[in-house]
């Protein structure tokens, strides 16, 4: 991959720095320019990353224009996407765009179908869940057949960021807005990332609760899915109670598994460690060594790496628009399971 990518940038909030991080350490990316709404944020972005041009948000057209990208990286809030991605599209300007997509469902569709108007624009969803390196080696764990047929998964994620009158002030002021929250932000990886591990989903059910008065959405939720292939998984979030004490970062893997199978059993703890257990063993460590640099394992520069290499050889995304749309959809029957306490079931 000898070819050199420029690209250009739109959002210098929180998470942004992530993946100015990450372009910089990709030797076949050149980031030449960068906007964000307030011009002086995006000037400081620029300063700390060595990026030689900056523009307010409302010129994001004229950076494209001038600049002339193969690529931008949109690190906005949902509610900005689909006419950044309207101006991308107009100028045949590639796209790894952050999730959620857009703030709605029909707004969502919107988006696909202007990814189907532009086959010759390459798009890729921001997706980096399924790129934490414990998920990649479970993967891997799962395909290899040691642990014999998928039964069941449970996942115990305590963020303890939301409680209190100052939640979420900190890092993403943002959330105490949102009407849809948890599922809508952070379920949303998860259950792409279950579709990673064990495919389609067949059935779901959901609950939620508010458990901050001073947010506007929900900051607990209950998922459970049954997938087409077998086996089930069960997702027991929230973003208000505390994790154990012990535990340095826990937004390192925002939880613990425990993953039953037929030939034995395998859990990840919160520091990122695998054991598994065949029946009537004992219990061992699985040897792999997941990154502590970035965020999540180095997640998001796991994205950004697979994003340029697919795009160089000309190959297939993991997080393409027309399959993301799937996980998108989960959250749509999530949220309409706990508003009816019903079973939602998908075609098969």
């Amino acid at each position: 991959m000898s070819r050199s990518l420029k690209g250009c940038i739109v959002g210098a909030g929180y998470f942004a720095r992530f993946q100015y991080q990450s372009w910089q350490s990709i030797p076949e990316v050149e980031i030449v320019a960068n906007c964000n709404r307030t011009l002086e944020k995006a000037e400081a972005m620029a300063a700390d990353y060595g990026i030689p041009s900056s523009y307010a948000g409302a010129d994001f057209e004229e950076m494209l224009v001038r600049e002339k990208p193969d690529f931008v990286d949109i690190i906005t809030p949902p509610e900005t996407h689909l006419e950044f991605c309207r101006i991308a599209f107009k100028h045949g300007v590639h796209m790894i765009c952050q999730k959620p997509l857009a703030p709605t469902w029909d707004e969502t569709l919107e988006l696909l179908e202007l990814v189907k108007a532009h086959p010759e624009v390459r798009f890729m969803v921001h997706e980096n869940w399924r790129w934490q390196p414990w998920y990649r080696e479970i993967k891997a764990i799962l395909d290899s057949g040691v642990l014999g047929d998928f039964h069941h998964l449970n996942f115990l994620c305590r963020l303890g960021d939301g409680w209190g009158e100052d939640a979420y002030l900190a890092r993403q002021p943002f959330f105490r807005d949102y009407k849809r929250l948890f599922i809508f932000e952070t379920g949303v990886h998860f259950l792409d990332t279950f579709r990673f591990l064990f495919g389609e989903v067949s059935s779901l059910y959901a609950s939620t609760s508010r458990r901050n008065p001073v947010i506007a959405g929900e900051d607990s939720a209950l998922i459970v899915c049954h997938f087409r292939e077998g086996g089930s998984a069960v997702l027991d979030a929230n973003r208000y109670g505390e994790p154990d004490a012990s535990i340095e970062n826990p937004r390192y893997t925002f939880g613990r598994l425990r993953l039953d199978c037929s030939k034995g059993n395998l859990t990840l703890s919160e520091d990122g460690s695998i054991r598994i257990q065949l029946l009537g063993e004992e219990a061992t460590v699985h040897p792999y060594s997941p990154s502590q640099e970035g965020f999540a394992g180095n997640c998001v520069h796991a994205t950004q790496q697979h994003f340029v290499k697919q795009f160089l050889a000309e190959e297939p995304f993991e997080s393409e628009a027309h399959d993301y749309l799937k996980s998108i959809e989960l959250v749509e029957l999530a949220y309409q399971s706990a508003a009816n306490n019903q079973v939602q079931k998908l075609p098969s």
